[in-house]
Parts: structure tokens; C-alpha cells; sequence
């Protein structure tokens, strides 16, 4: 019911997070930077759900082809401009503007789980393609917690690394991580990584939608 394959509703579903899932994830920065003190986002008319203003070309058009030829979906939106400098609470500030991206994209993967658990629950008799859209808003967002979170930059898992780990030695892996960190990550995703965010978010969509 619901395969991986070239689907109406998998376009449906990227649609939709091209126009909601995307500028949710953004605006989360952008707003917990404001609240942390840094208006940088705000100032370049960031700070709001406007999906125009946080469209990147290149990450939509990703997104859309790997929901056409893969299970995996991939994609990004415009990255947030933050200014470190400004936000309270330093490196700590860093993590958790970082982290309100990714966290965003699990609450609207409970969020639309919680209809969808309801449905199949009780045997609606609904059209096919609006449970596949629901099932595939919620592998989408999930696929970019679990991927947001690697901590390898430019990723924001690698901001909530640097802010929860020991001070000395986030600054002894910094330069490293930040000089070869693309390198680091494509070797990751093109061995185990691929496998390894499949298997935790296919784990963590069976939870939220109880199959």
C-alpha cells in the first residue's frame, strides 16, 4: 500500500512540503535565533512562513527528483542566515537554534500521524491517495530529522554537537570537521548512510503510525 515507487501522491506530499514543510523547518531557525537575540534572520525577511523567500532551486528540484526515481527522499530549502555573535547563551544558543530546524520536521511528522493512525484505525473508507499523502508527509519529515541530525557539517546536527560536547574538544575537532566535512559526509551517505537513515526513520514512522 505504501511502496516506494513513482506515486502521485509522493508529488503530492512534495508539494506540500515545498510550500509548508520546508518554510516550517526555516522559520523554526529563524524565530528560535530571534528569541536567542539575533535578528540577522528577520533583517533579510526570513522570519516567516512565506515558502517564496525560503525556495532554493536546486533543493526543491532534488527533492522532487528523488521522490521520482528513490525511497530516499532528499532536499533543502534556503539555509537561515544566523550571526552566532548575537544569540545568548553561546555555543549552547548554536545548538538549539540548530536543532528547532529538525525538530519542526518530527512535530509535523507526529502531526500528520495522528490523523493518519486515526484512519487506518478505523478502516475509513478513504480514497487510496489521501492516505499515501498523509504516509509519505510523515516519511518525508522524518527522513530529514533523522539526515538533519548527522553530525557532520553542514548539517545542523553538527551546531548541536558543538554545543553539547566538552568546549576543548569541540574545538580541537572543529577545524577538521569544518574543512573536510562535505567529503566526510558524502563518503558516509554513499556507504552506511544511506542504510543507516533508512532503517532508523522507517523505525521511527512505524512508531508514529503504529504499522
Amino acid at each position: 500500500m505504501f511502496g516506494l515507487s513513482i506515486d502521485p501522491a509522493a508529488i503530492i506530499a512534495v508539494g506540500v512540503m515545498l510550500l509548508v514543510g520546508f518554510p516550517v523547518h526555516e522559520f523554526s531557525h529563524a524565530l528560535a535565533a530571534y528569541r536567542l537575540g539575533d535578528g540577522t534572520a528577520r533583517m533579510f525577511g526570513r522570519l516567516t512562513l512565506n515558502p517564496i523567500v525560503h525556495f532554493d532551486p536546486l533543493g526543491g528540484l532534488l527533492l522532487v527528483l528523488s521522490a521520482l526515481g528513490t525511497g530516499f527522499f532528499f532536499g533543502w530549502a534556503k539555509p537561515t542566515p544566523v550571526n552566532p555573535m548575537n544569540l545568548q547563551g553561546g555555543r549552547r544558543g548554536e545548538a538549539i537554534v540548530a536543532l528547532a530546524g529538525p525538530a519542526s520536521n518530527l512535530i509535523m511528522a507526529a502531526a500528520a500521524a495522528i490523523p493518519l493512525r486515526f484512519i487506518l484505525g478505523a478502516d475509513m473508507n478513504l480514497p487510496a491517495i489521501v492516505i499515501q499523502v498523509l504516509y509519505f508527509f510523515v516519511l518525508i519529515n522524518v527522513f530529514l530529522f533523522v539526515f538533519n541530525l548527522i553530525p557532520i557539517p553542514p548539517l545542523d546536527g553538527y551546531r548541536v554537537l558543538l554545543g553539547v560536547i566538552d568546549p576543548r574538544l569541540a574545538w580541537q575537532i572543529r577545524p577538521v570537521l569544518e574543512q573536510y566535512g562535505l567529503f566526510i559526509l558524502l563518503i558516509f551517505l554513499f556507504t552506511i548512510g544511506g542504510r543507516l537513515i533508512g532503517g532508523i526513520g522507517f523505525e521511527i514512522v512505524r512508531f508514529l503510525v503504529g504499522r
